[in-house]
């Protein structure tokens, strides 16, 4: 963690003041899971969402995106086991009435109820066992740990945090949740995430401050280079703590933190790609710019060749080199440098010498580290991914079985 900021034991998106949050077993999925959850702040919030750049949206980004234009939400309600994507009209109708089922619950407007979805595309959601589920819902001030068990899929953990703030403008706590395994690229969020926060923060910097740390965060992450129609990022700030209001001039340190809950989500997620073995971090160095880094960084994590090199503890590290030269980046092979694990792979064009054994062996730990030195610039960049396992297929051979 960074100077004025540490992460809270057993942190959530309901550490920050005013967070409260419930969960049930709805049977979307099936009847032994949780998969519906509520999320409220007792008081207003100013609110923004990041949402998927897929141009076949969902029902509840739809939905979504229309209730967060006047920047205030107060509410979430989200279901796994059913994306209500590709649904119609009907699927409109439905997202829109789990708003309001939430709304009057909570009496609340409507349009202040953000809409989730995840999981099957193409299937109706099941509304009457949704409106016996939200009925059901019990919210508490620990219930962020439910929230996040309900909004898996095929993660096999749930990822949440949470981060206590002490600034010039007072003390404040950032939490979030998110989820992510599959149908993971980065063309926005990726998942489902939801961050909230109890500083006083001004509008448009939340918007700028989340569009930032969504950048260099779960933007960067790719398992297996398909994006889903239902990527939603949405970040609620209450106020409670009762800050001096957060702006471009004073919110360094908000930025920051908001970043750390972000990066560690997506890192979570990266670790936990379907069928992962190994994270794979790709740090790309002297880039002609740092898009040019991030178009670097991005390719290489989600080689596909690469990650099956990688969980076969192969240091075929001609695969970077051939996903480096295709990314769209500006690359000069003669100026390259190359290393796998702190072992250099390659050097000004060349091969290097290294151990191959000694090689396999570091490749079959539980990360994996690529550095990339363009020597081109000083831009800069780091992307995650995972290896690709056998177990990727036999996942999404039977997900609707």
């Amino acid at each position: 963690m960074g100077d004025g900021f540490k992460a809270i034991t057993s942190g959530t998106v309901t550490s920050p003041r005013g967070f409260l949050a419930g969960a049930v077993k709805a049977n979307i999925k099936s009847p032994d899971k949780l998969d519906l959850a509520v999320l409220f702040s007792e008081k207003p919030c100013l609110a923004a969402g990041v949402f998927t750049m897929n141009l076949i949206k969902s029902a509840p980004v739809i939905v979504s995106q229309k209730h967060l234009k006047n920047g205030k939400a107060q509410a979430v309600v989200v279901n796994s086991g059913c994306a209500n994507a590709s649904t119609g009209d009907a699927g409109l109708g439905d997202a829109a009435e789990m708003a309001g089922l939430v709304a009057a619950k909570l009496a609340i407007s409507q349009g202040d109820v953000v809409v989730a979805s995840t999981g099957v595309i193409g299937v109706p959601l099941p509304m009457a066992k949704i409106r016996d589920a939200i009925d059901k819902v019990v919210l508490n001030k620990d219930g962020g740990h439910e929230l996040a068990q309900a909004m898996m899929t095929t993660d096999t953990f749930p990822k949440e945090i949470a981060i206590k703030v002490e600034s010039k403008m007072g003390r404040f706590i950032i939490g979030g949740v998110a989820k992510g395994a599959g149908m993971i690229h980065p063309n926005m969020g990726t998942l489902l995430s939801f961050l909230t926060t109890d500083a006083v923060v001004d509008v448009n910097f939340l918007r700028s401050a989340m569009q930032k740390s969504v950048a260099g965060s779960f933007n960067m992450v790719t398992i297996d280079g398909d994006t889903s129609p239902s990527d939603t990022v949405v970040i609620l700030a209450n106020g409670m703590a009762g800050t001096t209001v957060i702006d471009r001039s004073n919110g360094k340190i908000f930025q920051r933190a908001l970043d750390e809950v972000c990066l560690y989500l997506a890192k979570c997620i990266a670790r936990d790609g379907e069928g992962a073995t190994k994270l794979i971090e790709v740090m790309v160095e002297g880039a002609s710019t740092e898009a040019h880094a991030r178009l670097a960084a991005r390719t290489v994590a989600g080689s596909s060749l690469f990650k099956a090199a990688m969980f076969g503890n192969d240091p075929n590290w001609g695969r970077i080199i051939a996903a480096l030269g295709r990314s769209g980046a500006r690359v000069n092979e003669k100026k390259l440098e190359v290393y796998l694990n702190d072992v250099c792979v390659m050097n000004q064009g060349a091969p290097a010498m290294f151990d191959d054994k000694k090689m396999r062996s570091s490749l079959a730990g539980k990360e994996v580290q690529v550095r990339i030195r363009l020597n081109l610039g000083r831009g800069k960049a780091t992307a995650w991914g995972c290896d690709l396992s056998n177990e990727y297929v036999t996942i999404n051979s039977a997900y609707t079985s």
